[in-house]
């Protein structure tokens, strides 16, 4: 996990073009939306009074924000998506990209009874129909309009059919990277007693020895073919979580190839060491890519959460210069699918949300849900329902039309801060469903609750 202080990372707020509209509003009704550059980035419609949500640290700002850029406090600020209903029942003003390869940064300035919208390279503004003022199932005109654009979105970037999901246990929410062989396999043992409707059970981080040698096990772990036959013995498929793009400092893939990482991309720190940014567009590091996941697919595995993955998106100096962060990111994930096979399930976490679409089966659209419900640090990009909730709720559009949803497992469990409100946020927006409890600790209501939501097949969209 990501802590400590940055150094030596370039970013910037790039110089805006001319004006790409001047709209009249009405001040009371109308809403700015900021859409995050990453799953974790805060998403929101803002009234126009509102402050808008800004990392509370560099750190923050690098690893769950977009990291070559600084959005001002009192501008609004969207990352290839903005759009403004002006609350007069004209329709909303979309502004947008209209590539998967080229994410430029949008802003709006409040003035008066006006908002005024530039943007630092080239972007499509379109005038979007998002029906009555009436809201339908608690979503009103700004979520159908946004609909509406990324209907034609997904079509030009050649989304296909969407792949029903599976349910999932993940191990991640109660034992974090202690988790154990012995953990995978109690609770392995207890969807069988408990009658649970779980196909996949997702080793989390924990498993590995360090970031970035994904290939040798930690101490707390025997044998990934092992408990891999386990889980598909017990009628059951094998899921894993890779940080592809890390290398921790003290990982031997950095200690014996350094020239893998991205020059002069800092993702910062985390699991108390420095981090590096892995460059696939070195032959190295995608042969590195193609033997982890190749691998990981031969013992058995058919569910990959990949997690972090921002960093391959990060400027900086490439083995191939010419090509940009979002286009190496891009095409570290073609070259996880071609490893993986066109058969198992591939999840996004943490992953910059519009270079991503056409190349995932799902997506985490927010940060983590906690036990908690404030963010502890107070930024609304970390872990917390309230956080949680929010990003699900503002990105319920996604759903059905660039992946499947995942607004991120249930926690169930009596320790949960607000569990039912939690529950509730799944139940309503959640197209991939996952638990994350040790499964014999849940009380009645937990169990209950959960054996209820793992619903599997929810591909169909929310917003209408």
């Amino acid at each position: 996990m990501l802590e400590g202080s940055l150094g030596g990372v370039h970013h910037d707020r790039p110089a805006m073009a001319d004006v790409l509209a001047t709209i009249a509003v009405d001040p009371e009704r109308a809403r700015v939306y900021e859409h995050g550059w990453q799953s974790w980035s805060p998403t929101v419609a803002y009234r126009l009074t509102d402050a808008p949500y800004r990392p509370v640290s560099e750190l923050r700002r690098v690893g769950n924000y977009r990291p070559e850029r600084t959005a001002p406090a009192d501008t609004f600020w969207g990352e290839g998506l903005l759009a403004v209903d002006p609350g007069t029942g004209e329709g909303v003003h979309v502004f947008a990209t209209t590539s998967t390869g080229v994410v430029p940064s949008i802003r709006a300035e409040v003035t008066g009874n006006r908002v005024v919208v530039r943007a630092e390279g080239a972007v499509a503004h379109a005038m979007v129909d998002g029906g009555d003022a009436e809201e339908e199932g608690g979503f009103g005109v700004l979520d159908r309009a946004l609909a509406r654009w990324a209907d034609g979105f997904a079509a030009e970037a050649n989304v296909g059919p969407l792949r029903p999901p599976p349910t999932a246990w993940c191990s991640w929410y109660h034992y974090f990277e202690n988790v154990t062989q012995g953990d995978i396999e109690e609770n392995l043992l207890a969807m069988g007693e408990l009658d649970l409707a779980v196909d996949v059970v997702q080793i989390d981080d924990g498993y590995q020895a360090e970031i970035g040698d994904w290939l040798t096990l930690s101490d707390r772990f025997a044998s990934l073919p092992d408990i891999v036959g386990r889980i598909r013995d017990a009628g059951r498929r094998a899921g894993i979580w890779v940080a592809p793009f890390l290398m921790g400092e003290r990982s031997a893939v950095l200690r014996d190839h350094p020239d893998w990482a991205i020059g002069g991309a800092d993702p910062g720190t985390g699991w108390n060491q420095q981090l590096a940014a892995l460059d696939i567009t070195h032959r190295g590091a995608e042969a590195y890519f193609r033997e982890v996941f190749g691998t990981l697919r031969d013992v058995g595995f058919d569910y990959f959460k990949i997690d972090f993955i921002y960093a391959g998106a990060m400027e900086g100096r490439r083995a191939d210069p010419s090509v940009s962060g979002v286009d190496a990111y891009r095409h570290g994930l073609r070259v996880i699918r071609d490893a993986i096979g066109p058969d198992s399930y591939l999840l996004g976490c943490g992953a910059p949300i519009l270079p991503s679409v056409g190349l995932v089966d799902a997506m985490r659209i927010g940060p983590d849900i906690g036990h908690h419900f404030e963010p502890l640090d107070g930024d609304l990009s970390q872990p917390s329902q309230r956080a949680a909730a929010q990003n699900t709720r503002w990105r319920a559009w996604q759903q059905g039309r660039f992946w499947v949803n995942d607004s991120d497992c249930l926690v169930a469990g009596p320790h949960v801060e607000r569990r039912e409100n939690w529950a509730d946020v799944v139940e309503r927006f959640g197209g991939l469903r996952s638990s994350s409890d040790r499964l014999r600790g849940l009380d009645e209501w937990g169990l209950e609750t959960t054996r209820r939501l793992l619903r599997p097949g929810l591909v169909a969209p929310i917003v209408g």
